[in-house]
Order: C-alpha cells, then sequence, then structure tokens
C-alpha cells in the first residue's frame, strides 16, 4: 500500500521584503519497504552558487536519515531557481518540512497526466544568420534583428503526478515544468517567482492542506516570456497564475487509483570536463579582434540620436521641408542631398560601433565565466565530476534527475525516446554543477550563457542520455 504525506515551511528571509513567499515544499512516500522524501525549494541551486552552500544537501540528508530513517540515496532536494534569498537556517525549516510530511502519512491512490502552457516562456538562444548563437540575457544586449535567423524550442508540457487520500481528499500535486523563474517583481523584493505563484495557486484552489511541489524540468535555456520588456514593470505574478491555472486543468482531468509500482533508483556517474584553455585563447582572439575594429566617427551620442530622430521621422526630407529639396532641384543644386548622404554614412559608421561594442560586452561577458569554469576544473584535478542520476517511478509517473542546468532539448529528447509515457525530466537536483547544453550548442560555445559557463565536455551528453535510458528500462 502507497502511503504519503506533505508539507510545506516558509524559508523566505525574514529581513528581506517579499512578494511571493519562498517554502521548502517536501513529500514523503512509502510502500513499507522503501521510503523517499521529495523536496522542492525555492532557491537558486542545491550548492555552488546563491545562498545554499555545498555542505547542504549532505548536511540535510545526515538528518533525515538519524531521525527519520530515510537512506540518503531516497531523498531527492529540486531548486526551482528562482533568484531570491531564503533564510539563514534554511536547513533547520526544510527538515521541518520533511519531518512534517513524514508525520502525516496516509494511505494515497496515485494518478498522472499532462498539462499544456505554452504563453509563460520562450527560449533564450538565438540561432544567428552567421551560424552562430546568442541568447536573451540582461547582462548584454541582443544582437541586431536583422542578424537574427530563427528562435529555438519551448517545453510547453506539464507533467503532474496527482496524490488522493482514499476518502477522495488531495494530499498532493508534484509538477514538472521547464522555465526559468527570474521574472522578479516590481521594485525587486524577495520573491519565489514565476513557480511559487503557482504553487500557490495550484494550492488555493485544491483542498485545505494539499501541497504543489514544483519539479524544475530542462529549462536551461527557457526565459519567461518578454524578458526584456521595457515598457512594463516585470511581474513574476502574473505569468504564475497562469502556469498555475494551466496545471490544475491537467490535474483535474486525472483518475487516481491504487497503484503499487514504487521504485527509487540512485546511481553516481563520472562525467567528462572539458579542457576550456583552447576555446579561451580562441575567444581571446576575437575579442581582440572587435576591439580594433572599432573606428572613429565624426558623431556622437547626443548628435547621433539628433539625426536618428530626423531621419525616422522624414526618412524622404528630413534635413528640411520639401520645398526646399525641390528649389534646390530646380537650380541644380544637390547641397542638402549632399548632406543627407553625409549624415547617413556618419551614422552607419557610429551605428557599426555601438554593434560592435555590444558584440564585445557579450564576448566579453562569457569570456569572464569560461576562465572561471577552467580555473575550477584545473583546480579539481580530476577531468571528470561526479554527480547523481536519479529515477523515480510512482504508479505510471516516472521522473529522471540530473544535477545541471539541462537545455530544452535534452529533456525533449529524453521525453520522445522514453518507452514508455508520462516520463519526465528534472535538472537542478541533488547538487548544482552549470549549465548542460546539448553537443551542437557546446560548437558555440563562448557566444551564449549556456555554452560557456559550463564545466562539461560535449561527451557528456551521449553518456548521460544512455544512462537515462537504462534507468528508464529498470524503473
Amino acid at each position: 500500500e502507497l502511503r504519503a504525506g506533505a508539507a510545506k515551511v516558509d524559508i523566505s528571509h525574514p529581513d528581506q521584503p517579499v512578494s511571493g513567499t519562498m517554502y521548502s515544499r517536501a513529500i514523503v512516500l512509502t510502500d513499507g519497504e522503501t521510503t523517499v522524501a521529495l523536496i522542492g525549494m525555492d532557491v537558486v541551486s542545491i550548492g555552488q552558487i546563491g545562498y545554499i552552500k555545498d555542505d547542504f544537501l549532505p548536511k540535510l540528508r545526515q538528518r533525515i536519515e538519524a531521525e527519520l530513517h530515510i537512506q540518503p540515496q531516497h531523498v531527492l532536494v529540486n531548486a526551482s531557481h528562482c533568484h531570491g534569498i531564503p533564510a539563514p537556517d534554511t536547513l533547520d525549516r526544510t527538515f521541518a518540512a520533511v519531518k512534517a510530511a513524514s508525520e502525516k502519512l496516509v494511505a494515497v491512490r496515485a494518478g498522472v497526466g499532462t498539462g499544456h502552457e505554452d504563453r509563460v516562456s520562450e527560449n533564450r538562444r538565438l540561432k544567428l544568420k552567421s551560424g552562430g548563437e546568442a541568447d536573451v540575457r540582461h547582462a548584454y544586449s541582443l544582437p541586431p534583428d536583422e542578424e537574427v535567423a530563427e528562435a529555438g524550442p519551448i517545453d510547453p508540457q506539464i507533467g503532474i503526478l496527482k496524490l488522493d487520500a482514499l476518502d477522495g481528499r488531495n494530499v498532493a500535486v508534484v509538477y514538472n515544468f521547464a522555465c526559468h523563474p527570474i521574472q522578479g517583481m516590481p521594485g525587486g523584493p524577495n520573491t519565489a517567482d514565476m513557480t511559487g505563484f503557482a504553487s500557490q495557486v495550484i494550492e488555493d484552489n485544491l483542498d485545505e492542506g494539499s501541497i504543489a511541489l514544483f519539479v524544475q524540468g530542462c529549462g536551461g535555456d527557457i526565459n519567461p516570456i518578454y524578458y526584456k520588456d521595457v515598457d512594463h514593470p516585470r511581474s513574476a505574478e502574473m505569468l504564475g497564475n497562469v502556469l498555475g491555472l494551466s496545471t490544475l486543468k491537467g490535474v483535474h482531468a486525472i483518475e487516481t487509483s491504487s497503484d503499487d509500482r514504487f521504485a527509487i533508483f540512485n546511481e553516481t556517474i563520472a562525467i567528462p570536463r572539458e579542457d576550456l584553455a583552447p576555446k579561451i585563447v580562441e575567444i581571446e582572439a576575437e575579442q581582440l579582434r572587435l576591439a580594433q575594429s572599432l573606428g572613429g566617427t565624426s558623431l556622437n551620442l547626443k548628435t547621433f540620436m539628433s539625426l536618428a530622430s530626423k531621419y525616422g521621422e522624414a526618412p524622404e526630407f528630413p534635413s528640411y521641408y520639401s520645398h526646399l529639396y525641390m528649389h534646390e532641384e530646380m537650380l541644380g543644386r544637390s547641397d542638402t542631398r549632399s548632406l543627407d548622404e553625409q549624415n547617413r554614412r556618419n551614422m552607419q559608421a557610429y551605428i557599426q560601433n555601438v554593434n560592435t561594442m555590444e558584440a564585445l560586452t557579450r564576448v566579453n561577458t562569457n569570456l569572464a565565466l569560461l576562465k572561471m569554469h577552467h580555473a575550477q576544473n584545473v583546480a579539481a584535478g580530476s577531468r571528470t565530476i561526479d554527480v547523481e542520476v536519479c529515477g523515480l517511478r510512482v504508479g505510471d509517473f516516472k521522473l529522471v534527475t540530473f544535477p545541471g542546468e539541462l537545455t530544452v532539448r535534452i529533456g525533449l529528447g529524453i521525453k520522445q525516446r522514453a518507452p514508455q509515457p508520462n516520463t519526465f525530466v528534472a535538472g537542478y537536483t541533488n547538487g548544482y554543477i552549470y549549465y548542460c547544453p546539448t553537443v551542437e550548442q557546446l560548437e558555440n560555445r563562448g557566444y551564449a550563457q549556456e555554452d560557456s559557463d559550463c564545466i562539461l565536455a560535449p561527451e557528456w551528453q551521449e553518456q548521460f542520455e544512455t544512462h537515462v535510458a537504462g534507468l528508464l528500462e529498470r524503473l
């Protein structure tokens, strides 16, 4: 008999203004022989970056094992990847959530289904006509529109596990979706961001005490929609409400039933690190080329803005009224036309410098990431890094996890090749190893965050996907 309990504890920093409470949510599942703790945290990562340190996971597992007798390898901790600031005692609070969940165990029926939401996210990697790729970030400006060839895919699927008590009362919902919850709120308060608001919407519309635990998917290159909007305040609440309602629609379509299929596998694999030194040399050469290509211009920002306004407002007769052009033409002169040609040349030279400087900022930012990770890989003293790959099955629901920021094509590919439907993929789980892009994306290394903020060699993808295929066969 499958039993489950669920709880949540506020982990928002007490000294920070909050708009969208941050939680650690926990679901404890057991069939009497195997017990699993699934934890979803509104934090940026489990270790490495942000406020949750590298010793958090082992300390939490040790305490859970000592006090609740759940094996460490059966504790799955997923970070939503919101960028809020958690409380200093988040470890104690997270343990409290797991303990409370373990004290609420009831017999449950399980059901699996999906929702669909394609209005809240966009792929932030842009394929360029040059053959390269750039990405949509606030750390630097975008390439000119005329250089962009196409945008990448999103994964609109919401994977849902529904757990109901035998009396029909909902105990918990687990939902998996690929996104970057980094939209923020007006004024910049602490926030669990869009997925936090989504969870609240779900919980508010199910039974009292229901827990909606978000599991971050392959959102490495998935931004909130309109991420670079400068005309409206940034608000994650609206996006979260939409995601929550779409998840609820999927939840209400699920019929739960008694199902004894319950299993977990947690395995450690060694993933290859990349030697980034040659790429750093290549990018430094590009950095120098861009800097040396900047040329002198007659205009400065003040004069350029004045001319850009005139020539955009009245492209045919920018320098004066139309009759002057006609007057000069009648007299056989072209003084004003010549002035226009000169101004247009100067404006184009200025724009070329601006475009070059914008490209240089992208190179500078991503080169710094490459250098940081090169130093990390050298300091590690090993050509590989050990990571946990987990597989969890509850009835027809299958979930595989990985510590890195998997890009969306990884998840889409695994789902497509999965031997059974209702197979879902989570990154950001049981540790953090930065971005994990595809082999194709790594050919662009140094020109977008996902391929620059990465410590892995391209071979990692095939190794991981082969391991996942075997794991899914065993689940």
